[in-house]
């Protein structure tokens, strides 16, 4: 259940704006599967929301334009903006409610780290989405959003509802599982430091196709077993410890070979202590998870020792039970 719905203005009293918390996350666990026709991954997944949220807000105007603001130099402003895109999507597909409301001014108030493999842009998209839902009265299920959510990116139908899921497919099929209480995420990223998802995908492609399997037949056994694994037992149980033991990413095996210095960060995380460690999607941020606030928050302090003469991003993220959270003001 998208949080927001729960503080929804009742429809029929509409507001001029709405602004929305938009959490990132993370991947406890990701497997390739192999090539699907469409050319991109066959992928299994388990995703988390956590605590380190951008704020975005959509406004009615009346100029009839799509206008995007944003606080970080480095997101674009224009057409190739994942939210400008949402609203793009919505303006073409409720072309009425498009006309009747007039124009829409999106502002992006940046706080997860830019190319950071934390679904930022996809959580961008989703809040726009969901925020113009509102703003329009359009009355979309979740069900109805994800899928316009499908037609942007892989990761903004998880963004739309967010909590504990398992994505399959490309990302895009979702299985909302029971949320994960108590656990706590130390994420660190290096500012100068990005890796392209493209090209990890293309280098572990290149590394390791002959282990591929036929996604049509692999693809669902490999769903099946891992609702029946260690992981999914560990997440059922709220076993953090367990949950850290099985922490897995197959794109760390081309990712850190080629960026050495996430490989350093890594160890060096590891090494602070914690329930388990792993890179988050293609990187280059790094997690370890903890069993509580004060856990994180001295592992953070030893990384941030560790990393004084650097510019080492630092964060402390408790899990959360969905990505989106209508805010006030």
């Amino acid at each position: 259940m998208i949080a927001v719905m729960a503080h929804d203005q009742p429809y029929g009293h509409a507001m001029d704006s709405y602004s929305l918390s938009a959490a990132a996350k993370i991947n406890l666990y990701l497997e390739v599967v192999g090539d699907r026709p469409d050319g991109y991954h066959e992928l299994v997944m388990v995703m988390q929301s956590v605590g380190l949220a951008d704020r975005v807000t959509v406004r009615r105007t009346n100029v009839p334009t799509i206008r995007l603001r944003c606080d970080h130099p480095q997101v674009p402003t224009d057409a190739t903006n994942l939210a400008y895109r949402a609203a793009a999507l919505l303006q073409s597909r409720f072309p009425q409610a498009a006309q009747q409301q007039g124009g829409i001014e999106i502002t992006i108030e940046k706080n997860i780290p830019v190319g950071a493999g934390l679904a930022g842009g996809s959580v961008n998209a989703a809040a726009t989405l969901v925020g113009l839902d509102l703003l329009w009265q359009l009355g979309l299920t979740q069900i109805e959003l994800q899928t316009l959510a499908a037609e942007l990116g892989s990761d903004i139908p998880f963004c739309i509802a967010g909590g504990t899921a398992i994505a399959t497919g490309r990302g895009e099929q979702i299985d909302t599982l029971h949320g994960l209480d108590g656990l706590y995420a130390v994420l660190a990223k290096s500012p100068t430091l990005s890796v392209s998802t493209p090209w990890a995908y293309k280098a572990y492609r290149q590394a390791f196709a002959d282990t591929y399997r036929d996604v049509k037949t692999a693809g669902k056994t490999r769903q099946e077993r891992l609702h029946s694994s260690p992981m999914m037992t560990a997440i059922s149980q709220q076993d953090g410890p367990a949950i850290g033991r099985h922490l897995h990413n197959d794109l760390e095996k081309v990712v850190l070979p080629a960026h050495p210095d996430v490989a350093a960060v890594r160890a060096v995380l590891e090494a602070a202590g914690g329930l388990g460690t792993l890179m988050s999607g293609s990187g280059p941020t790094l997690f370890t998870l903890t069993n509580s606030r004060a856990e994180a928050e001295t592992i953070a302090q030893q990384m941030r020792s560790r990393y004084a003469e650097s510019e080492l991003g630092l964060w402390v993220a408790p899990f959360l039970p969905s990505s989106l959270q209508l805010v006030e003001g």
